[in-house]
């Protein structure tokens, strides 16, 4: 099967493939045949009709375009099997010439899997550093579970220290109520942070049936878009004071978490402590370490299919953080002001710098051997069908090729992971 092969820019390769009637014959064969099962041919029961009748009663020409997809497949794997190339994405096929009895000739473009040039893993020199514990820590740690079993007491007088305020809110953006921007009987914690800085501050030293109102600038990273670094107009009215009252930090708190000594919860705390220091360091060194891979390595230029495929994870990604806190998309991109064209131009250098890391891994996997064997995919299965084991629909989907594909790209990177630890 001849085929010439020209190099584009962007990483791409057009290929012209030219098939010869002897060679694509058996596809129109089995062509025919599908047609037959859905077409009926006089004298013949469905699927039973002889290609040379088939071809008589359809036209051979409604063969070929009926047999051209799998001539394509077929032939375009061949090409990209001699070239020695690997492409990444569908390709763009250009029909050129297409009759019976004749040579059907057709261009092929695909991007290719841009090639990584690795720096050598000695070089990569990343710490790890893990945090150490310390009493403070422990203590901060005791008193949030000290704050989740706090009775709330109503008290006369100003709210101070770590008191609840129960109150009527109403926000204003340039003298307009803002939407959703209303809440009654909301509740403010004194002692811990407001999602808008100084929120707290304007409401201490308030008491039951205050009335207050006052401006403050939302935080520029604030999620709701139309917000984010205004100022913003509130006004509150106070409905309650309540004193939050700790049980104290004893034995008997103790007792009440399972442990049989406050001595014993604060040693079991500085344990979890110390684990999720090590954790949390282990997580920044990986990525470190990743990350000074990529900055040393060399790549080819990314093709845009790769780049829009990270694009489009990270605009799902998006998607499902935003309905966790209960806005669609649609509305997220009224509030910005922007088209879900213009937010992927913004994704691109994000997109661009998991892209590398994604092929990094991949080509030290490739260049070492490392692979996900079928019993580590089916044991990561079973953990996954584990947790997922009340919700149907995600446990058989679970089932799927290539759901299973990407179960083994999760292993293999992870193994290519501490590949990259080791020989550091």
């Amino acid at each position: 099967m001849p085929h010439t092969a020209k190099k584009l820019e962007k990483s791409q390769i057009e290929l012209t493939i030219t098939v010869a009637p002897a060679e694509y014959q058996k596809h129109l064969e089995r062509a025919a045949q599908k047609i037959s099962e859905r077409a009926a041919i006089k004298g013949f029961r469905p699927g039973k009709a002889p290609y040379e009748m088939i071809k008589k009663e359809i036209g051979e020409m409604k063969i070929m375009q009926e047999a051209l997809e799998a001539i394509v497949q077929a032939s375009f794997y061949d090409a990209i099997k001699s070239e020695g190339v690997e492409t990444v994405g569908m390709p763009q096929i250009s029909l050129e010439k297409m009759a019976p009895d004749n040579d059907l000739t057709y261009k092929a473009t695909v991007a290719l899997m841009p090639k990584v040039k690795l720096s050598n893993i000695k070089k990569v020199s990343v710490k790890k550093e893990v945090k150490k514990v310390e009493d403070k820590d422990i203590e901060k740690t005791l008193d949030s579970l000290r704050e989740t079993r706090a009775k709330e007491v109503i008290k006369t007088g100003k709210a101070e220290n770590n008191d609840m305020l129960l109150i009527d809110l109403e926000m204003f953006l340039d003298k307009i109520p803002v939407e959703g921007g209303q809440a009654r009987d909301y509740r403010v914690y004194l002692g811990e942070d407001h999602y808008v800085p100084g929120f707290n501050q304007q409401a201490a030293g308030l008491q039951k049936g205050d009335e207050k109102e006052f401006a403050l600038d939302f935080p520029p990273n604030h999620y709701q878009k139309n917000l984010a670094g205004k100022k913003v107009n509130f006004k509150i009215k106070v409905k309650d004071v309540f004193e939050r009252q700790l049980p104290p930090a004893d034995d008997e708190f103790a007792k009440i978490l399972g442990q049989e000594s406050f001595t014993k919860l604060q040693e079991l705390m500085r344990r979890n402590l110390t684990e999720e220091a090590k954790k949390h360091a282990e997580q920044k060194y990986e990525i470190e370490l990743l990350d000074n891979m990529v900055a040393q390595s060399e790549f080819e230029e990314i093709p845009e299919v790769l780049l829009n495929a990270e694009r489009q994870k990270m605009f799902y990604e998006l998607k499902s953080d935003l309905e966790h806190h209960g806005i669609t998309i649609e509305k997220y991109l009224e509030d910005i002001k922007k088209t879900k064209q213009e937010m992927f131009e913004e994704f691109r250098a994000q997109a661009e710098k998991r892209a590398k890391a994604a092929l990094v891994s991949r080509q030290i996997a490739k260049e070492n051997n490392i692979t996900a064997g079928d019993e580590e995919i089916d044991k990561e299965i079973k953990m996954m069908e584990d947790v997922y084991k009340d919700n149907k629909e995600r446990v058989e989907r679970l089932k799927f090729p290539e759901v299973r594909n990407a179960i083994a790209m999760l292993v293999q990177n992870r193994k290519t992971i501490e590949w990259m630890k080791r020989e550091t």
